[in-house]
């Protein structure tokens, strides 16, 4: 089922989108263990989930009633999260009602742009979320049709600040500068800085390593513990 910019903003205004995800080799990557991450996360009362992989996006479509935010990660550098018009149609058509991709001004591995790989999702009847790093990349990818603007890679990308925590000050200038929703992603560790985004301005908040990532959790507490 096809669902409007305004049904999926009205559902996650708000509330927390669970990122259900694990990187290569972690034993939580499986297309069944997603799934049941995603059930949990439903569950425990979350307005939607983002996942990885066209195969995981049409178990979870199928598993949960819930808006569910695709994308595609192809590689590890440079533009990879849905990186192409490809990535992105593949996404759709595992049935994500929103595809996320990156929308930074960095060079896309096909030479396209963030706007052709918006008109092509939106004419697959899909909607799309722009991962951006900055104010200027957010707002452009706005002008371009994006949906939803979220802050996924603030702090990953040549010329955004690194922070141990949220990039909240982009929220609140992204949230001042664009109509679209914004959606505070990135390092959101405890309730309460999902709560500080709301206040800044973030339309929804996205967590995923501190609900859905027992071996990064795990790696924490060991680090901690073996300090000299």
């Amino acid at each position: 089922m096809t669902l409007s910019a305004a049904s999926v903003a009205a559902a996650v205004r708000g509330r927390l989108i669970v990122s259900c995800q694990a990187p290569p080799g972690d034993p939580m990557r499986g297309t069944p263990t997603l799934v049941a991450l995603a059930r949990a996360a439903a569950a425990g009362g979350a307005a939607g989930i983002r996942v990885n992989e066209p195969e995981v996006v049409a178990a979870v479509r199928a598993a949960v009633d819930l808006p569910v935010i695709g994308l595609w990660k192809d590689g590890d550098t440079g533009v990879y999260i849905t990186p192409t018009v490809r990535h992105a149609l593949a996404v759709a058509e595992a049935g994500a009602h929103v595809v996320a991709a990156d929308a930074t001004g960095r060079p896309r591995p096909d030479g396209g742009s963030f706007a052709d790989l918006v008109a092509a999702v939106h004419a697959a009847g899909a909607l799309v979320m722009a991962d951006v790093a900055t104010l200027e990349e957010g707002v452009r990818a706005a002008g371009q049709g994006a949906d939803f603007v979220s802050t996924t890679l603030s702090g990953y990308v040549p010329g955004s600040p690194r922070r141990s925590g949220p990039d909240l000050d982009l929220v609140a200038a992204l949230a001042a500068a664009t109509a679209a929703p914004v959606v505070a992603e990135g390092r959101i560790g405890t309730p309460e800085e999902a709560a500080a985004a709301l206040e800044k301005g973030a339309h929804s908040v996205v967590v995923g390593t501190a609900i859905t990532a027992p071996t990064a959790l795990t790696r924490r507490f060991v680090t901690r513990l073996t300090r000299p």
